[in-house]
């Protein structure tokens, strides 16, 4: 492109001034518009929630894609709060333990689970997801657990932590969860009556559609790479290895793929904080991998519906027009809910 304009620009040197006009408009109209800028590609991710003055993160889908849960961040109180699939609506608020934003999951469609000390000491708690009626204490623990699951047997998909240091406290704009400073993490599995086996290192474990597999990411370097292995920690195996870091897995309603988060289009193992966080999408066999979102913003921590409509976080600027269409004035800054649709091909 750039010699043919040369070119062009040489002949113009001995074209008369009516000439000399006609081309110019011909070299605006071939002179594409981000000429002398980096291009940023655009995706087909469409804005979800947006509560005036709140953050917005971490999906949770329902198992019957009706609803989802989300962690709600407001003048730093932080709250897991239930919304409406469809547009996004908040339905009601589910917890607002301080343990609830980090371990919070469904228990079928209508009971949700989340960590609690409010016995006196922790404990895996379910409740009815519409906020009504009694809770109940699922497994009593101990130490310092996270990211659990409650599997239909009873027992738990959780990550243990490891103190190697003084804990760092987490913040409400806490994008990296796979990152806790100062703790060596580990996936585990506890039985119903407390017994605990560790199955691998590792941080965000994500229980298959059949209650059959694990996705996490593991750590190795400075990279973090994805990992599945069956409930009882066998089968380990490997499905991605990049220099970049892929975290936050989550499946397909069929059980055929895995989205995550990562920053592998843009990696800066010096500083990840330098990339370009996307959402990603990989066969179970770790083939086809396939990018989902082309943003400069943060995407993250997917969850998917039927349909293959995923949902994720995103701290993406808001138009005018967007949040005019949300009826919402003021600041839009922070973290929402946004969704986008996996390619019927990629479903296959």
């Amino acid at each position: 492109m750039k010699k043919s304009l040369m070119i062009a620009a040489v002949l113009l040197l001995g074209t008369p001034a009516a000439g000399a006009a006609d081309f110019m408009d011909w070299l605006k109209s071939h002179t594409p518009a981000t000429a002398g800028k980096k291009e940023v590609p655009a995706d087909a991710a469409a804005l979800l929630t947006l509560e005036p003055g709140q953050n917005e993160m971490y999906p949770r889908v329902s198992p019957d894609s009706k609803s989802f849960l989300a962690v709600v961040s407001s003048r730093q109180v932080n709250e897991v709060s239930r919304r409406v699939l469809e547009n996004g609506d908040p339905l009601n608020d589910v917890s607002d333990d301080v343990h609830a934003p980090d371990s919070f999951g469904w228990h079928g469609n209508d009971e949700v689970s989340f960590l609690s000390t409010r016995a006196g000491s922790l404990g895996l708690w379910t409740k009815p997801a519409d906020g009504q009626g009694a809770l109940r204490r699922a497994i009593a623990l101990h130490g310092n657990l996270t990211q659990v699951t409650l599997l239909a047997d009873g027992s738990m998909i959780g990550v243990r932590l490891l103190s190697e240091g003084k804990p760092v406290p987490r913040t409400s704009d806490d994008f990296d969860n796979w990152d806790i400073p100062n703790q060596h993490a580990q996936v585990v599995r506890i039985s119903a009556d407390g017994a605990e086996r560790m199955l691998s290192d590792g941080i965000n474990p994500a229980v298959s559609p059949d209650g059959q597999w694990v996705a996490f990411s593991m750590e190795a370097g400075r990279s973090r790479h994805l990992f599945l292995m069956r409930i009882d920690g066998s089968e380990l195996m490997q499905l991605t290895d990049d220099r970049c870091i892929d975290v936050q897995p989550a499946w397909t309603p069929d059980g055929k793929r895995i989205v995550f988060a990562s920053n592998r289009a843009d990696a800066d193992m010096r500083d990840p904080e330098k990339g370009n966080w996307d959402i990603w999408s990989i066969g179970r066999d770790g083939r086809d991998l396939l990018r989902l979102t082309m943003d400069p913003a943060r995407d993250g921590a997917p969850s998917v519906a039927t349909g293959n409509r995923v949902l994720f976080h995103s701290d993406r600027k808001i138009d005018k027009e967007t949040q005019a269409a949300h009826q919402v004035k003021g600041g839009t800054a922070g973290f929402h809910i946004w969704s986008i649709v996996l390619p019927s091909t990629a479903s296959k």
